[in-house]
């Protein structure tokens, strides 16, 4: 392979050249520019190569939303290693799974991290070089943040990227986190998803949204960069808040995850309401019922649904405007629905929503070449989502295939809540399940079988995966049963439990007042 850069590290360049001195980043009451920003990103490199990073190298980034974080991914770019960004919410053996599985050498970190951080450490023989940001250092911490911005500002010759520009681990099975490589970003996509936003140059989109997820790094960082518009990152997402950010910025557009559009039109109305810059909102799960044109009407803005995923590029957009539907392809990708036997289904039958881009596969699973292959099998991506078509071809998402949540955007594995919580000492096994919420997506649910003559209570259990489990894969319910449904095989039966629910002996969390502590 040739020598060269990632198409994001050409994209900064391109900007830089144009306007150095134009605005890109609002964070707080600081702004950064296109100067600053490839700074920053060269500074970065050059920090990494001298510590010893060489192509191919994955450098693991543990930290919140801040300026940092962008110097850190765009700089292990720059440098040719691969960024693998964490969530900072992420705990115990899921953080230890995805430190050991993607194999990283070095890790960028904010310094209240240090003890999660050093703790999952233990197995990962290869991670030697921790960074931190904001702490000091010593024999095992040797490097700080700032003494990596502080190298020589100064481009590095092209290099080769082995192994693709990064990997991104989502939780969206049963099982542990799957790391995804990508080979590249997939820029045409994005442009034709951010065109549809209406932002137009010098204009600001906003999020909140944590860069460690997909959504704020690609669709609003690099989506922002693409569109030669501005970015106002936010801390994290507030309801209170969200519109006075969006004034404050003057942005004219965000994207939204999840329970987001529910929670906003939950917040007491105020005249004020519809008066704010935003124009269009880029919208991944939207309520598919009368909260759409109210969220519309009440703030005058309008709703763009999308549908996309880390694991594979493809994406529906819904111009349109059509309530409760993901819309339709973008161009570059194909997609359809089939039944059980494989087979394409007509509109109005259920199945498991599949794509297939123009470009081949795009990406793969880390360390997983198997299930590379199941997911990509005759010839389509599986996403493992239930859709179904209408005689328009727009696309209704119907849930999941696989036993999983989605909690406020996030994506939650029942293994990795079981893992927690059988470890319990008091605990024989457990099952971890989505029941609905009233906000949409799921609140997690666990059922535990207690050890014999043992009597252990609600609070325990909280208590215990607060210290283990990212917070908000923190159930909200839990009940103590003698036995789980399970069938001839032994297999744990979800839908039994899925279709049985919260009972009158099922413990809520909220209701009992219990809360935890979001790190």
């Amino acid at each position: 392979m040739a020598p060269t850069r990632s198409n994001v590290e050409q994209l900064i360049r391109q900007r830089a050249q144009e306007h150095p001195t134009a605005v890109w980043l609002h964070w707080r009451d600081e702004t950064y520019t296109w100067s600053d920003v490839l700074s920053a990103s060269q500074r970065f490199a050059v920090g990494l190569r001298e510590r010893g990073l060489e192509p191919g190298d994955r450098v693991a980034v543990l930290l919140p939303n801040c300026p940092e974080f962008l110097w850190a991914h765009f700089g292990i770019l720059f440098a040719g290693g691969l960024s693998v960004p964490v969530n900072t919410s992420q705990r115990g053996v899921v953080l230890q799974h995805i430190l050991s599985d993607s194999d990283v050498k070095f890790a960028v970190f904010a310094e209240e991290l240090r003890d999660v951080v050093l703790g999952a450490t233990a197995e990962c023989a290869n991670l030697t070089t921790l960074i931190t940001l904001g702490g000091d250092t010593d024999a095992r911490v040797r490097h700080c943040v700032d003494d990596l911005l502080s190298a020589a500002d100064e481009m590095l010759p092209p290099i080769e990227h082995p192994g693709g520009v990064g990997i991104m681990y989502t939780s969206g099975t049963t099982g542990a986190p799957k790391g995804v490589v990508s080979a590249a970003y997939d820029l045409t996509a994005l442009h034709i998803l951010l065109s549809a936003s209406g932002v137009q140059p010098g204009e600001t989109i906003y999020t909140p949204l944590p860069l460690y997820h997909g959504n704020a790094l690609t669709v609003s960082a690099i989506g922002s960069m693409l569109m030669d518009a501005q970015l106002a990152l936010g801390e994290r997402f507030s309801a209170s808040r969200f519109w006075d950010e969006c004034i404050r910025y003057h942005a004219v557009s965000f994207n939204a995850l999840g329970g987001m559009i529910p929670i906003l039109l939950k917040q007491p109305e105020r005249p004020s309401d519809p008066d704010n810059p935003v124009r269009v909102v880029l919208s991944a799960g939207a309520p598919s019922d009368d909260r759409w044109p109210q969220f519309e009407k009440r703030f005058d803005v309008k709703l763009v649904e999308w549908f996309g995923m880390v694991d594979s590029p493809g994406n529906l957009i819904n111009l349109e405007g059509r309530v409760g539907s993901m819309g339709k392809p973008m161009s570059g990708v194909t997609f359809s629905v089939l039944g059980d036997d494989g087979q394409e289904v007509g509109p109005g039958v259920v199945g498991e929503l599949v794509f297939a881009h123009d470009k081949g596969r795009l990406t793969w699973y880390h360390n997983k070449p198997e299930l590379t292959e199941q997911a990509y099998s005759g010839g389509w991506f599986h996403s493992g989502d239930l859709a179904e078509t209408d005689i328009d071809g727009f696309f209704y998402y119907r849930g999941r295939k696989k036993e999983s949540m989605r909690r406020r955007g996030e994506n939650i594995s029942s293994w990795e809540v079981e893992t927690c919580v059988n470890r319990h000492p008091s605990v024989v096994e457990s099952a971890a399940f989505g029941v609905p919420s009233d906000i949409g997506e799921d609140e997690v649910m666990v059922v535990i079988v207690p050890q014999p003559g043992v009597t252990i209570h609600p609070e325990e259990i909280i208590a215990w995966c607060s210290e283990h489990l990212a917070y908000f894969a923190v159930p909200r319910y839990v009940e103590f049963i003698d036995n789980l449904p399970k069938t001839d095989t032994q297999r744990v039966q979800y839908g039994v439990l899925k279709q049985r629910g919260r009972t009158e002996n099922t413990w809520d969390r909220e209701a009992s007042g219990v809360t935890v502590v979001r790190r």
